[in-house]
């Protein structure tokens, strides 16, 4: 799992959502990843703004590593020249080591 977690500045919050919801489809287009989940931190942060966190699945590690190499830095510039320093971002990977349900009968 490649998870992009961004603080978001209140002066431009209201278009960087509308931009990730654009920007979201255009890193599942590259066809390194399966499924994007969108989800916001629910911890207010002492720097102000709003945290969301961008969890892509990767069908494998070779994707992600494909990713970095041909299309990282063309879709994180896109944002970088759009909401500058008002948006501050990083990344880490994720490992899945089992997944649990409950089911209702």
């Amino acid at each position: 799992i490649y998870n992009v977690t961004v603080n978001v500045d209140d002066s431009i919050h209201e278009n960087w959502i509308k931009w990730i919801k654009e920007h979201i489809p255009q890193v599942l287009a590259t066809g390194k990843f399966v499924e994007a989940r969108f989800t916001k931190v629910l911890v207010k942060e002492d720097m102000g703004g709003t945290t969301y966190s961008i969890q892509y699945k990767a069908k494998s590690k070779e994707d992600l590593e494909n990713y970095y190499l041909q299309d990282a830095n063309r879709l994180r510039l896109e944002g970088e020249n759009l909401f500058g320093d008002k948006m501050l971002a990083f990344r880490t990977e994720l490992e899945l080591i089992d997944e649990f349900s409950v089911s209702f009968n």
